[in-house]
């Protein structure tokens, strides 16, 4: 799996269990499902995309993912 991949599908979890948590729990999860948003926008303008620096340090992938530059 590359880096891309992986951080889409992450992002991706993360949206549908905050759906689920707002669902079951609380309507505040709607906060994580914002989070995640707005963390996908900034990466995308700035670059700086924190869950692409956490996988590649875990070994996770080579490629880039959207918005994030690392080498």
């Amino acid at each position: 799996m590359s880096l891309e991949q992986a951080v889409t599908a992450f992002a991706g979890v993360m949206i549908l269990i905050s759906v689920a948590l707002t669902q079951l729990v609380s309507p505040w999860w709607w906060l994580l499902t914002a989070f995640v948003g707005l963390n996908l926008l900034q990466s995308a303008f700035t670059g700086f995309c924190p869950a692409a620096m956490a996988m590649r340090k875990l070994g996770i992938g080579r490629g880039v993912a959207p918005g994030c530059h690392y080498k």
